[in-house]
C-alpha cells in the first residue's frame, strides 16, 4: 500500500517541476584525473541544523581524502533542498537518478520523506542511506535497499521503561507529533509500559505544523488531568515551542513530571536557550557517545571552521546527528574506493521511451547494490563511536539519563540492556540488571524540588466513584454520619472511614469520589444491609463501604474485600480480681480458728518429742566423735533411729528389725568394735 501510494505521488511529481535547489559540490583540491563517484545528498539547508550536517559531510571528505591521497575515487555530492516538503523531496531523488545518475541518496532529512523516496531505491536499486530517519515504521529488514545509519527510535524505548519503573508511576500520558516519526514509536512504548504494569492512560496528539493555540488547547486538557507524567515525543523544533507554552499554562511545577525522548536533545534543530529556561526539571534519555580524542579533535575543528563560514549567525551546537553525517559520508568513501568499476559507472536504461507516466525508465544502477552489500560489511571507529550496521542499522549500546538544570543538562546515571540503570558507566561490571531510584542521582524535579512527584493529583473535573455508606443508630464507632444543623452537609468519621481513606493513600493513582448515604428523605436508613448491597446491582452506587458482613447470598450480586476485621459477637462483663493468683491461696480451705488450733497443737506435742529426742541425739554423736571408724554407723544409725523412736512415741509397731539398712549398720559396728564404743556401754 505504501508502495502504492508513493507512484501516485510521484505521478502527480511528474507533472510538477523542479523545486528544490541544485547544487554540485566538490572537494578541494579535487584531482580531475580520479574516478568520480556521484552521490546525492537530499537535506534541507537552510536551517542552522542543517548547515551543520552539511559542514560535517563536507568536512569529512577533506578528511578523508587528506588522510588517503593515493585513492583512486573520489566522491562528488550532487545537493538537492527540498526544505521539510514530501513531494519535493521525492521530486529531488527522482531527478538525481534521471539526470544525474547517482549510485547512492544520502537523505533525506525526515521519516516522512524518505518514506516514498525508499520505492524509488528500490526500483533503481540505489542505496537510499539516512542518519535522521529514525522512525522504527522505516525498517532495513523490510527495505533491503534502506540503510540507517544511526540509532532506530525504539532503541531507547528500554530505557524510558526503565525510568518509569524507577519511579513507581503507574500512568503516564504521552505528548507526541501527529509525523511518521511521532506515530512510529506509539506501539513500542505501549508495549513496553504494559511489561512493568505502567500504562498509557492518554495520548495528546499535536498537528505535524501546529499553532500556538493548537498547543494550548492540549495543554488545557493535560492540566485537568489526574496523570501528572508526561512522556514529551517530538522535534526539537516543535518542542521547544511546546514547553514554552506549557511552562506559561502552570505544567512546570511541583507534582509535574516531564520526560523527553533524544528528539529534544539529539535531533536536528537544537533547543534554543529559551526553551531550555522552560524545561527545567525535565529527565531526558539520549544516546551516550563514548568520548575521544579524535571526536575532541573534530569538535574543535569544526566549531571553528563554522564560525569562520557564519560568521554572522549563532554558532551552533555540533549533536549527535552531525556525527552520524561525518562517519556515514567516511563510510561511504571507503565502500566506493573497495567496490568502484569504471565500466559499470552507468545505468542501464530499459527500451522504452521517457513519459510523465513511465517510471519504469528510471533505469537501474550497477554499482548500488556492490556499494550497499560493501557498506553494510564495513567496521570502524568514527567519531560517533563504533561503526557497525547490524542488520542495516546502527545498534546503541549505552543511554544516558539527563536533567534539565539552568542551562545545562546534568547526567544523573546510565541505561544499558544487560545491566538497566547505573549511576556511573561500568562496562567491565558485571551485575544484575536494575530500575530502582537507587541507581540514579537525585534529579532536580519541576519547581526546583528534590522530592519525586507521585505521577497524580486528584483531577479538577471527570466522574467520581459513587461510594453508599450506611446510616447506623447503633455502633457507630464504625461508620457515623452527621448532617450540620446549618448547611445541611454531611461528615463522616469512624473506624471503616479510616480505614478506607488510609487505602485509597496507599494507591499510586488517584480515585475520585463521593459518599452516597444510604438514607430516605427524613435522614434515617433506607433498608438494611441486603438493601444497601444490592443498590450496586442497579447501579445507583458504585461500591459501599461500611461494617458489612461477607455472607453467601450477598455474593450472587457483589464482589466483597477480603476482610479486614473478624467478625463476629462479644459479651463484656465485670469481674472481680482473680485470687487464685495469690500466692496465700492453700490457707483458704481453713478457717483462721482451725488454723490456730493445728499450730497450737503441732507445738505441743512436738515439744514432749523433741526432748527425748535430744538424748538419744547425744548418745549417737558420742559414739560417732569418740569412734571415727563407726561414721557411717553413726550416719544410718542416727537417720533410722530417729524414724523408729517417732513410731514408738505413738505406740506403733517397731521398726529396727525390718530396716535393712539398720541391721547392716549394726553389722559393721559388731564386726569392728572400739574402745570408744566400749566406754559407753
Amino acid at each position: 500500500m505504501d508502495g502504492l501510494t508513493s507512484y501516485l505521488i510521484l505521478a502527480l511529481i511528474s507533472f510538477l517541476p523542479v523545486a528544490s535547489t541544485i547544487e554540485t559540490a566538490s572537494v578541494p583540491g579535487e584531482n580531475p584525473a580520479k574516478e568520480m563517484i556521484r552521490v546525492g545528498l537530499v537535506h534541507n539547508r537552510n536551517s542552522i541544523a542543517g548547515k551543520m550536517v552539511t559542514s560535517c559531510i563536507f568536512m569529512a571528505l577533506s578528511d578523508f581524502y587528506r588522510t588517503h591521497p593515493n585513492y583512486h575515487t573520489r566522491l562528488s555530492i550532487q545537493v538537492r533542498d527540498p526544505a521539510d516538503d514530501i513531494v519535493d523531496a521525492a521530486s529531488a531523488v527522482l531527478d538525481l537518478m534521471e539526470n544525474e545518475e547517482v549510485h547512492a541518496i544520502l537523505g533525506p532529512e525526515l521519516s516522512s520523506q524518505a518514506r516514498f523516496v525508499i520505492d524509488l531505491g528500490m526500483k533503481a536499486q540505489v542505496p537510499i542511506i539516512s542518519f535522521s530517519a529514525t522512525s522504527p515504521s522505516l525498517s532495513p529488514t523490510r527495505s533491503q535497499y534502506f540503510v540507517r545509519t544511526a540509532y532506530d527510535d525504539s532503541s531507547q524505548v528500554g530505557a524510558l521503561r526503565a525510568v518509569v519503573q524507577a519511579y513507581g508511576w503507574r500512568e503516564i500520558t504521552l505528548v507526541y507529533e501527529d509525523t511518521d516519526y511521532g506515530n512510529g514509536l506509539v506501539p513500542y512504548l505501549v508495549d513496553a509500559f504494559q511489561e512493568v504494569d505502567a500504562r498509557i492512560s492518554y495520548r495528546s496528539v499535536i498537528p505535524p505544523s501546529p499553532e500556538d493555540i493548537d498547543i494550548v488547547k492540549e495543554l488545557n486538557k493535560l492540566l485537568v488531568m489526574q496523570t501528572r507524567v508526561f512522556l514529551v515525543h517530538m522535534t526539537a523544533l516543535i518542542g521547544s515551542r511546546f514547553f514554552v507554552l506549557a511552562n506559561n499554562s502552570g505544567l512546570m511545577s511541583e507534582e509535574f513530571a516531564w520526560i523527553v525522548t533524544d528528539g529534544m536533545s539529539s535531533l536536528l534543530d537544537p533547543v534554543i536557550s529559551k526553551a531550555l529556561g522552560s524545561m527545567q526539571g525535565v529527565l531526558g534519555v539520549r544516546p551516550h557517545v563514548p568520548p575521544s580524542e579524535y571526536r575532541r579533535d573534530f569538535e574543535e575543528r569544526w566549531t571553528k571552521l563554522y564560525a569562520e563560514r557564519n560568521s554572522h549567525e549563532e554558532i551552533a551546537d555540533l549533536n549527535l546527528f552531525g556525527l552520524w553525517a561525518y562517519d556515514t559520508v567516511t563510510a561511504l568513501a571507503l565502500a566506493g574506493e573497495m567496490v568502484w568499476e569504471p565500466a559499470k559507472s552507468r545505468y542501464l536504461k530499459p527500451n522504452t521511451s521517457r513519459n510523465n507516466l513511465n517510471f519504469s525508465s528510471i533505469g537501474i544502477s550497477e554499482m548500488g547494490p556492490k556499494l550497499l552489500d560493501k557498506i553494510l560489511s564495513i567496521k570502524f571507529m568514527g567519531v560517533s563511536g563504533e561503526f557497525n550496521l547490524t542488520n542495516g542499522k546502527l545498534q546503541p549500546i549505552t543511554f544516558e539519563i539527563f536533567n534539565v538544570v539552568g542551562q545545562r543538562e546534568e547526567i544523573v546515571g546510565y541505561w544499558t540492556s544487560t545491566q538497566g540503570l547505573s549511576p556511573e558507566l561500568n562496562p567491565s561490571l558485571k551485575a544484575e540488571y536494575t530500575a530502582c531510584t537507587n541507581a540514579l542521582k537525585p534529579p532536580t524535579w519541576p519547581g526546583d524540588t528534590l522530592k519525586t512527584p507521585k505521577g497524580w493529583v486528584m483531577p479538577i473535573s471527570g466522574q467520581k466513584l459513587r461510594i453508599g455508606v450506611p446510616k447506623k443508630d447503633s455502633f457507630m464507632e464504625f461508620f457515623k454520619i452527621e448532617w450540620d444543623p446549618h448547611t445541611g452537609v454531611p461528615s463522616y468519621s469512624g473506624f471503616v472511614h479510616d480505614m478506607f481513606l488510609a487505602v485509597l493513600d496507599e494507591l499510586p493513582f488517584a480515585i475520585p469520589h463521593q459518599y452516597v448515604p444510604y438514607v430516605n428523605e427524613s435522614r434515617q436508613s433506607a433498608g438494611n444491609y441486603d438493601d444497601m448491597l444490592y443498590q450496586i446491582k442497579l447501579q445507583k452506587v458504585d461500591a459501599v463501604v461500611g461494617d458489612t458482613t461477607i455472607v453467601a447470598n450477598r455474593s450472587y450480586y457483589v464482589d466483597f474485600t477480603l476482610p479486614y476485621s473478624e467478625s463476629g459477637v462479644a459479651m463484656i462483663v465485670a469481674i472481680k480480681d482473680d485470687e487464685r493468683r495469690n500466692m496465700w491461696i492453700f490457707l483458704k480451705p481453713l478457717s483462721w480458728n482451725l488454723w490456730l488450733t493445728t499450730g497450737l497443737a503441732f507445738i505441743l506435742t512436738g515439744r514432749e518429742d523433741y526432748e527425748q529426742f535430744n538424748k538419744a541425739c547425744a548418745y549417737r554423736m558420742g559414739i560417732c566423735g569418740a569412734h571415727p571408724d563407726s561414721e557411717l554407723y553413726c550416719k544410718f544409725d542416727f537417720i533410722f533411729y530417729r524414724a523408729t523412736f517417732h513410731t514408738e512415741v505413738h505406740g506403733r509397731a517397731r521398726l529396727d528389725k525390718e530396716w535393712p539398712f539398720r541391721r547392716l549398720s549394726e553389722k559393721i559396728f559388731r564386726e569392728r568394735p572400739s574402745r570408744g564404743a566400749a566406754q559407753f556401754q
